[in-house]
């Protein structure tokens, strides 16, 4: 899964992606209103954590273009200004949730991990694909009640699908939500990755689709 931290004070900016990092996202930071509008229009994210006090494009505003340009990613919203009136302001431009500083880490990742699973209609930090389920909240994995050893992008890559189970998802949206900016980007290490996982949780909990992509369904006997 992918985030954008859109926050102009660097050491707030580095604390939230490695909070996020260990949950389990890919991060992209962004110090800049502008640059942070063009990320956010053109790239896919799974959460944006934005501070409203940005140089160059205010949060709101960016926030506004975002949702005229029909971009729904969740958006959970940081500042130094408590004030009711800018929550309300901040909702009502289609926030997702808000958060004051200063605030702790945890319930920063509570609400990003929150915000991602009912996006994808999952209310529950449980999330299962047959006898597999994720503890999204550990970031662990059981097969059968038996936990299951899995690597961070096979972990990502799973809760994933997992989170957008019944659907057929392409390769490339995949490599979009699976890695981070640094990251390689190639189309065979989704399979790789997906052909581990097979080995570790059965073959049936993501299956192929030739020519289409992946998707994880509940296994029919």
């Amino acid at each position: 899964m992918r985030a954008l931290v859109v926050e102009d004070d660097p050491r707030i900016s580095r604390d939230l992606a490695s909070a996020l990092e260990a949950a389990g996202f890919a991060v992209r930071s962004c110090g800049d209103g502008e640059e942070a509008w063009f990320i956010g229009d053109t790239e896919i994210f799974d959460l944006v954590v934005l501070d409203l006090g940005m140089p160059g494009m205010d949060g709101l505003s960016i926030l506004k273009r975002w949702r005229g340009n029909q971009r729904q990613m969740p958006v959970l919203i940081l500042t130094a200004r408590g004030a009711w009136t800018e929550r309300v302001e901040g909702i009502e431009a289609g926030a997702d949730d808000y958060l004051p500083k200063p605030f702790h880490m945890e319930e920063l990742v509570a609400r990003a991990r929150g915000l991602v699973r009912r996006a994808s209609g999952h209310a529950a930090s449980r999330v299962a694909i047959g006898s597999v389920w994720i503890d999204t909240n550990r970031m662990t994995v059981h097969s059968d009640e038996k936990p299951i050893s899995v690597s961070p992008l096979e972990y990502r890559l799973l809760t994933f699908l997992a989170l957008n189970k019944g659907r057929v998802i392409p390769p490339t949206e995949l490599l979009e939500h699976l890695y981070g900016d640094d990251d390689a980007r190639e189309v065979n290490a989704v399979e790789a990755i997906i052909t581990r996982l097979r080995r570790k949780v059965g073959p049936d909990v993501v299956r192929t689709r030739r020519g289409f992509g992946y998707i994880a369904e509940d296994h029919v006997s």
